[in-house]
């Protein structure tokens, strides 16, 4: 059994392929591992290294911080897989935002991050009370920005070239996400297990 793999975990929202539960700070190191990853990096809004220093400075902060919750994403046999969120929360808006990185790659395109992404909204909609969801994504990042959509969220503008990665401009593509139009997408993934 690796690191990775570990038992008696506590699971805080079940899913049909993954657990969330709360980020530890046992997964720090792993979690460094994965946004030092290249091609996990080039995916995601980050460029510099990091240290594990830094991520441990990061998971202090998020866990004293109610505007923000982050989550381990576990499969059934206990492997963490990777870290979702709802951040920046504004509890008189009654908004937030999401972020995710699945940092093993071979769950990558499988619906782990779907299944993770519907108990999210789930909580936040339904635990929470919480209006709308807001999610940016690069433009080339075309694997989050389908999840995105097959999940609910609709594209409400663009910004042209904000983004510098590859070597060049890329516009990061806005997104979001209304309970009343979730709802029914929800009621689908309870009974089929898809989105679309």
């Amino acid at each position: 059994m690796s690191d990775n793999n570990q038992k008696s975990k506590v699971v805080f929202l079940k899913g049909k392929k993954v657990n969330l539960r709360p980020f530890s700070k046992e997964d720090v190191s792993l979690i460094t591992q994965w946004v030092n990853d290249q091609e996990i990096r080039d995916l995601v809004s980050f460029v510099f290294p990091q240290t594990e220093k830094q991520e441990e400075e990061w998971y202090s902060k998020i866990g004293s911080d109610n505007n923000n919750i982050v989550l381990g994403i576990e499969t059934k046999d206990n492997k963490l897989i990777g870290i979702m969120g709802i951040h920046q929360i504004d509890w008189v808006a009654r908004v937030g935002t999401t972020g995710a990185i699945i940092g093993e790659k071979d769950y990558w395109g499988k619906g782990y991050g779907t299944d993770a992404k519907m108990q999210l909204l789930n909580y936040a909609f339904n635990t929470l009370g919480l209006y709308k969801i807001s999610s940016s994504v690069i433009a080339f990042n075309k694997r989050s920005l389908q999840y995105s959509l097959h999940c609910g969220y609709k594209i409400e503008g663009r910004r042209k070239k904000h983004f510098f990665k590859r070597g060049r401009r890329w516009d990061l593509i806005d997104m979001g996400l209304f309970r009343a139009e979730w709802l029914p997408i929800w009621i689908k993934y309870q009974k089929t297990g898809k989105v679309h």
